[in-house]
């Protein structure tokens, strides 16, 4: 049956709608009055008690103000309130917040399934030895570690490519290399908090099992380019420092460094733009280096052109094929406008071996964007054969803060397709069914849960941009009708409940 309009006696029946319907329809661009209790993040008791008091003082139609807390019952003097702020370096994510986040990991999700890659997950909580290598990495000392109630030595996951390596091992031959995985996760690090650097942050990995060639490097960087032009990053905002760990191994062989130094070396390279350059040479002659050695380390290291890396090194060694390689393969993807070599890149972690590769922001105004490489000796450390490997890590609080600083942070507010209200306190359970109705046909509706006046039924409709208001009145219900408002139009007309969609 069509649709009709409102007969009169909808608005006779209902002097509450008739009340706000007229100047409130008229108009979709009101502005909400603040009527809610002001909040500082800081509680005193006094303050606490003033606000929830008067705030179940003021009167409404329901008995209470509309939409505020009322007071709880009285509290001891004795009891110690709680600090209602998360732990230092730990974030809350309100609905604003969260609408952010699930917009960020989609993006994440959606270049991964545009690559053919498969989602996995690991628990947070892992054993300790897992993240306990033998190289002097920072990460070792930034554990949140503890020993559990069987004696186990457990740690809150840094990172996720370990796990990732401990399910490949895990999984054993019921799975078919190549493997493509990424996955989303929390990492927690207790470290110095800096802009983007949290204690606890999510992650975007991708990694790819099983291709030893700089074809998989070069489809991961293609990958992060991908997800940074989707949110609105391109070439002049952001680049990728390239290098490649065999540079570093190909200058200690020609002095005679040991292989099991080479771990070291690169964590104390990894901090060359973060501590003075002395203190690089301090750590790399602590660890067994000659000065003429840490000389020439630092020279090559400064080195920003692979022509100018070929003359010092020549061109046979594997670290410059490989670069010259993926060179030319970011040319065919079509980022090489993207990429720079840059020597001194060689990237925390002591498990790379290959090419590595950063996100940087051209400003210099951020800590690295993202960063990955090839890790073809990972597994072996945990006591399985190795398989090649590379991947990178994406994290979520650098990225937000390049797009805050960029003006490119989305409106993301919150969009509903109905609000149903019951006119009357005896329509409720009506009402639920109106709004099962819509729900099991896929629309969001925002149930009014509660007897509650119009005025404050249009506010709640504004506030959560829902696109029409649906209403359940006593005469309409007894035709097997209900009321439908149109927001963005202000149309208006009454439907039977079986044509409602």
């Amino acid at each position: 049956m069509p649709a009709t309009p409102f007969s009169s006696s909808f608005l006779i029946l209902q002097p509450r709608f008739n009340c706000y319907v007229n100047p409130i329809f008229r108009s979709l661009s009101y502005q909400l009055s603040s009527s809610t209790v002001p909040f500082n993040g800081k509680f005193s008791g006094v303050k606490l008690h003033s606000a929830l008091s008067q705030a179940a003082e003021t009167d409404s139609p329901s008995g209470g103000r509309s939409g505020a807390l009322s007071p709880g019952p009285s509290v001891a003097g004795n009891v110690q309130k709680i600090d209602v702020n998360p732990p230092k370096g730990t974030r809350d994510f309100p609905p604003e917040d969260m609408r952010l986040r699930n917009w960020l990991f989609n993006n994440f999700k959606e270049v991964s399934r545009l690559y053919g890659f498969e989602e996995v997950d690991f628990p947070v909580l892992e054993s300790e030895a897992l993240f306990t290598r033998k190289a002097g990495e920072e990460i070792k000392d930034q554990l949140y570690c503890f020993e559990d109630r069987g004696n186990r030595r457990v740690a809150l996951r840094p990172e996720l490519t370990p796990s990732l390596a401990r399910l490949v091992i895990q999984k054993g031959k019921s799975v078919s290399l190549p493997l493509k995985w990424f996955t989303v996760g929390q990492c927690w690090r207790y470290e110095r908090m800096t802009r983007g650097r949290r204690r606890e942050h999510y992650q975007w990995n991708m990694d790819i099992i099983g291709v030893p060639g700089v074809m998989a490097e070069a489809e991961l960087i293609s990958s992060i380019v991908t997800l940074f032009k989707r949110i609105g990053i391109t070439e002049s905002d952001v680049g990728f420092k390239v290098s490649s760990r065999k540079v570093l191994q190909e200058v200690l062989k020609c002095y005679s460094i040991p292989e099991n130094l080479f771990g070291k070396v690169c964590v104390i390279i990894d901090k060359i733009e973060k501590i003075p350059v002395d203190e690089i040479k301090k750590e790399l002659k602590a660890v067994g280096l000659s000065q003429e050695a840490v000389q020439e380390l630092l020279q090559v290291l400064s080195v920003k052109s692979l022509t100018e890396l070929e003359e010092r090194l020549g061109s046979s060694g594997e670290a410059i094929a490989d670069l010259k390689q993926l060179f030319s393969l970011a040319e065919k993807f079509g980022y090489s406008e993207w990429l720079q070599f840059d020597a001194s890149v060689v990237r925390g972690l002591a498990y790379y071996t290959g090419i590595v590769f950063e996100g940087f922001d051209r400003e210099g105004k951020l800590r690295a964007i993202c960063g990955g490489g090839r890790y073809d000796h990972l597994f072996s450390t945990f006591g399985a054969d190795d398989i090649a490997a590379c991947g990178f890590g994406f994290g979520d609080a650098v990225i937000v803060e390049l797009l805050r600083e960029k003006g490119l942070l989305p409106e993301l507010s919150l969009q509903m397709d109905n609000i149903v209200c019951a006119l009357d306190e005896d329509l409720q359970g009506y009402a639920a069914m109106v709004a099962n109705i819509l729900r099991e046909k896929g629309q969001s509706v925002d149930l009014v849960l509660e007897s509650k006046p119009l005025k404050w039924v249009f506010k709640r409709a504004a506030r959560t941009n829902a696109e029409r208001l649906v209403l359940v009145g006593s005469s309409e219900w007894q035709r097997g009708m209900v009321g439908v408002k149109i927001l963005s139009t202000g149309e208006q007309y009454e439907v039977k409940l079986d044509d409602l969609k």
